[in-house]
């Protein structure tokens, strides 16, 4: 993705409130053209309430989503040039796969020539062409999925907006879809804007992406960043597996906790967590850094993470290994644990919150 491309979407200090409840809480946001954009948090956090708002299904009780420049807030669905492909699919069942394709052109009555043939580019994009006259129930799941999607793009909006768009497909179909996706969006050339609670799954498909909890924006960044850097305790613990080791950070910027002492660049004194990913936790010869007692193994195919009591934190540590090279760990044996300062963060506060 072109790290300089304009910016096609902005939601501006948008605010969703249904009685008491404030659903969206001025969120402020930009997304840039032909971006694949994730939306992420946990169930309630308004995630899908902000999908509606743009789609035009819900109105803000306050802010803007401009498309272009454009105000669209006032703007009806069927008026605004976006579409919302539901997790349901909605497929006309007794129509083919070019027919469902085909209705929304011809609602706009365009040219059949012009219909026949964006139908055909986008049965092409999306690999569908070889099932072009069968019926929705004749296909498969991934098959569904991948005709709603087509359904939508035939349409060419200017943002594609999806709600758990692999949500009713099993693990092994979903990661597949994951990499389908993301290669679709790439050729069709729209910016898309998923909805999702899925880490995994932002990580793999999203160019950016924005963490919402209680209806608030956290944290907006690419996968990278985010994983990398969590802005606050909440996004670190939502984001992948961490490590959090509650202690205090001494005058000298020292970040001490029970058999740890970590030198910390910037740290100011006072209660403190540290996080640090189970990957970047390294095994040292004994009398080094942390020491602990292996807890449990869990096996991941490729590597192993050993759960690791130190008296550093009440919870076991986890400490990611390589499996062939963890094949002489045993639970019970003794470890001694190095923690790069460069690779944590540290967050004020002693309680880990979320």
């Amino acid at each position: 993705m072109n790290a300089v491309a304009s910016t096609i979407l902005r939601i501006d200090s948008v605010a969703k409130t249904f009685g008491p409840v404030t659903a969206v809480d001025g969120v402020t946001l930009d997304v840039r053209e032909n971006e694949f954009f994730a939306l992420l948090g946990p169930s309630g956090c308004g995630k899908t309430t902000l999908l509606r708002m743009l789609a035009g299904f819900e109105t803000p009780s306050s802010g803007k989503i401009l498309l272009d420049g454009r105000d669209i807030s006032p703007l009806p669905p069927e008026k605004r040039p976006l579409n919302l492909m539901f997790q349901s699919y909605a497929l006309f069942p007794h129509m083919t796969v070019r027919q469902n394709l085909s209705y929304g052109l011809e609602m706009e009555r365009l040219d059949k020539a012009e219909i026949r043939r964006r139908v055909d580019e986008t049965l092409a994009t999306t690999d569908l062409t070889s099932f072009a006259d069968r019926k929705p129930e004749q296909l498969s799941g991934g098959q569904k999925q991948r005709v709603a999607l087509a359904r939508a793009l035939v349409k060419r909006p200017k943002v594609l907006l999806l709600d758990e768009p692999l949500g009713a497909l099993d693990k092994k179909l979903r990661e597949k879809m994951q990499l389908e996706l993301k290669r679709m969006q790439n050729e069709a050339g729209i910016t898309f804007i998923v909805v999702t609670h899925d880490q995994e799954e932002a990580l793999v498909m999203a160019d950016r992406m924005a963490i919402l909890k209680d209806g608030r924006l956290l944290q907006c960044g690419t996968p990278e960043e985010i994983y990398e850097a969590p802005s606050d305790r909440f996004v670190a613990n939502f984001i992948g597996v961490m490590n959090f080791i509650e202690g205090r950070v001494n005058e000298s910027g020292v970040f001490e906790a029970e058999g740890l002492r970590l030198a910390v660049v910037d740290a100011k004194s006072g209660e403190a967590t540290l996080a640090v990913r189970p990957e970047n936790i390294a095994i040292d010869p004994p009398g080094e850094r942390l020491g602990g007692t292996i807890a449990d193994i869990a096996y991941h195919g490729l590597d192993r993470v050993l759960h690791v009591k130190t008296a550093a934190s009440p919870v076991p540590l986890q400490v990611r290994v390589p499996a062939n090279g963890a094949a002489d760990h045993r639970i019970g044996d003794a470890l001694s644990l190095k923690i790069d300062p460069a690779k944590c963060r540290l967050f004020a506060g002693g309680a880990v919150a979320g």
